[in-house]
């Protein structure tokens, strides 16, 4: 498959891993501890509120499946890119400390003010998102302090620094709440794609939408940034221009699918490796193989987390975090 023309890999890598999503997509709300029927979720005969398929299919399966599909794109996209950002294949969208100050935004919701609403959407989601974008912010200033190209060392330890001062803070508020508000906080925290109803997608979409445009710009920086700054410069790269639209792109697409799902975990990390294995190195085949399979595998690891004990729902991150701990060390052995 390397030595076909990059055209008709791209056309294979879509196509194929396109299939594969789409298949998922269209059998993932078909599939539950409750057996439906497609024919009469769809019926007109039948008014909505007499028709339990119709309730199931869009507020319970069609919501949690295009929450999958769009976390799961996100995360995995965001991953690849800070995996060449970073030249580290262990990099992930937690890494810079958005997803730590995404979770702080949405306990502080929880804890304070699980009473307010914001017009049609809910305030938790939005707290997080507003505590992502401060989190990647703050990293953001950090790291380019210098008004040069950013500096992906203080990226790094600025991440770090920011999650273990946030996650101090998420103990802190904790401590402060009360047994239901402490229980709802440790929930979201594992990751849930339950959001039951359109309104948080569509609050989400616009922030996913101009990441992926960004992404797109990307691909042939990012090849080059992999083998180097130093090495990308030479070829006519735009280094402080590259580091900086990736980042934001990246922080911008997990800020949108924390806010959504919680901090799903690994997703980030399993799905570019598993991608490169198919499709090689080359960010242009990459980044649209890593979302189109991180939103399947996501909404698999959510199927399997809806029946694995069914009629009890696991939250999707307790499954992709069983997926993600063993290959995570399966990947420490093999970079060693």
């Amino acid at each position: 498959m390397s030595t076909r023309p990059l055209r008709t890999r791209l056309v294979l890598t879509i196509g194929g891993f396109g299939a594969v999503t789409l298949a998922v997509c269209l059998l993932a709300p078909l599939v539950g501890s409750t057996p439906i029927s497609l024919s009469r979720a769809f019926s007109r005969t039948i008014p909505y509120a007499d028709n339990v398929d119709a309730q199931i299919f869009f507020v319970a399966r069609l919501p949690r499946v295009l929450t999958g599909a769009l976390v799961g794109a996100a995360l995995a996209a965001a991953g690849a890119v800070l995996q060449a950002l970073f030249r580290n294949p262990l990099a992930a969208p937690e890494t810079l400390g958005v997803s730590a100050g995404a979770a702080l935004g949405a306990i502080l919701a929880i804890t304070f003010g699980a009473d307010m609403r914001l017009g049609p959407l809910a305030p938790v989601p939005l707290a997080s998102l507003v505590g992502a974008l401060s989190a990647m912010s703050v990293v953001y200033l950090l790291a380019s302090a210098t008004r040069r190209a950013l500096s992906t060392s203080v990226l790094l330890l600025a991440g770090v620094a920011l999650n273990a001062f946030i996650s101090a803070m998420i103990l802190f508020v904790q401590y402060l709440a009360d047994f239901t508000q402490t229980y709802r906080a440790v929930r979201w925290l594992i990751g849930d794609l339950d959001v039951g109803a359109f309104a948080p997608i569509a609050a989400a979409l616009p922030l996913v939408l101009v990441a992926f445009a960004i992404f797109a710009t990307l691909p042939g920086a990012l090849n080059l940034l992999s083998l180097g700054p130093d090495a990308a410069a030479a070829r006519g790269v735009d280094v402080a221009r590259a580091q900086r639209l990736a980042f934001v792109s990246s922080s911008l697409a997990t800020s949108a699918a924390v806010s959504l799902a919680g901090p799903v975990a690994f997703i980030g990390i399993i799905v570019p490796h598993l991608v490169r294995l198919v499709v090689g190195v080359d960010h242009r085949l990459v980044l649209p193989a890593a979302a189109l399979f991180g939103a399947a595998f996501l909404i698999i690891c959510d199927l399997i987390a809806r029946t694995i004990i069914s009629p009890v729902e696991l939250p999707v991150g307790i499954v992709t975090a069983v997926i993600g701990g063993p290959f995570f060390l399966w990947l420490l052995v093999r970079r060693r």
